[in-house]
């Protein structure tokens, strides 16, 4: 029982040692800009969490570079392009329109309407084709 009540101790100074300390600004504005740029930049080491989420090193090292910026009176945009140019477009959880990102922003509307004509086609296949007795019963 005590070597329990020790590793739970030891557990939760571990835990409370890496606790994520998420630095905020006074200004509510500045502030809610911080916080809806930290939801919007991907992880670099967590499989598709934000570093809102993430507990990791890289993660703070990101909130603290986007604080500064967001401090120093960049734009969103600004910020944004900066992560994009540094990490690649990847990092943003809404990377830009650009031809090099088309399939991704076009693809799911090109499967859609892609879908749609072979369901007509389908559809007017089958209404071509005459009913016969046994399909009645």
């Amino acid at each position: 029982m005590p070597r329990l009540v020790c590793l739970l101790g030891l557990l939760y100074v571990a835990a409370a040692a890496h606790a994520e300390t998420v630095p905020t600004i006074d200004d509510p504005e500045l502030n809610a800009r911080y916080q809806a740029l930290i939801r919007e930049v991907r992880c670099l080491v967590c499989e598709n969490r934000s570093i809102a989420e993430s507990p990791t090193d890289a993660a703070q090292e990101l909130k603290r570079v986007i604080l500064d910026m967001i401090v120093a009176g960049k734009t969103d945009a600004e910020v944004a392009e900066f992560l994009a140019a540094r990490y690649g477009d990847s990092i943003l959880y809404r990377p830009p329109v650009q031809p090099n990102t088309w399939a991704l922003w076009g693809g799911p509307g090109a499967l859609l309407l892609l879908g749609a004509y072979v369901f007509a086609r389908i559809v007017r296949a089958r209404a071509r084709q005459p009913i016969e007795e046994d399909d009645i019963e």
